[in-house]
């Protein structure tokens, strides 16, 4: 078995947020995994296949409170308890597409999540499985055996950077308050910045959020 991992463009997705009592909770609904679709890794999910591996998922840890996912790429095959951002609280079926909705959590990477999204950082989902693959006609199959470990990591799409590096210049707390990284640390982003030409400014940012993202 192999550790398969699925990206969802952000347009499938919409981030909701809801305020009760005063408090804030976020949110994000959407397509978190297709079926019977050949997508960009070259991989097929049968939608019946799925179908029972999703309510499985469902009955083991979402109807349990246990579904969580993480911030980024991770490649192990369980959950890090350390660096959950999100519960998904539901997954249904809607035809070859399974549609979910995650909590997003009050912890150091559910903060980081806040506050991109509140500083117009777009973001997508990732799920993230094990499984063997067979190739037929081209096409490489999930098979039986695949188990999902989340339906959906959250993943940055390209605007993430440019909400980060905002989040430095005008600091935010969810940039440093998270007891991740050090102030120090984002200082010295904040410096790099102040120093980048408008024309190498696009790439500085990318590379000091792929920075923070594996400091994390």
């Amino acid at each position: 078995m192999k550790l398969i991992k699925e990206l969802i463009e952000e347009e499938n997705l919409q981030f909701i947020t809801e305020e009760k009592d005063g408090e804030k909770r976020y949110y994000i609904e959407g397509v978190f995994m297709q079926a019977d679709v050949k997508n960009k890794n070259g991989r097929v999910y049968g939608s019946n296949m799925l179908a029972e591996k999703v309510e499985e998922y469902s009955k083991n840890f979402i109807e349990k409170n246990r579904a969580y996912g993480e911030l980024g790429h991770p490649s192990n095959p369980s959950i890090n308890l350390e660096r959950v951002s999100h519960r998904i609280i539901s997954l249904r079926r809607d035809g070859s597409n399974f549609v979910g909705k995650a909590q997003v959590s009050s912890t150091p990477y559910g903060n980081i999540v806040k506050g991109l999204l509140e500083d117009g950082g777009k973001l997508g989902v990732s799920s993230r499985g094990l499984g063997s693959l067979m190739k037929e006609d081209g096409i490489l199959k999930v098979q039986s055996d695949f188990l999902i470990v989340t339906p959906a990591d959250i993943v940055a799409d390209p605007s993430a950077p440019d909400a980060f590096v905002e989040g430095i210049m005008e600091g935010r707390e969810w940039v440093w308050d998270n007891g991740i990284i050090r102030e120090k640390t984002v200082e010295d982003y904040k410096q790099v910045v102040e120093k980048t030409s408008s024309k190498d400014l696009k790439m500085v940012k990318l590379k000091l959020f792929e920075d923070f993202l594996s400091k994390l």
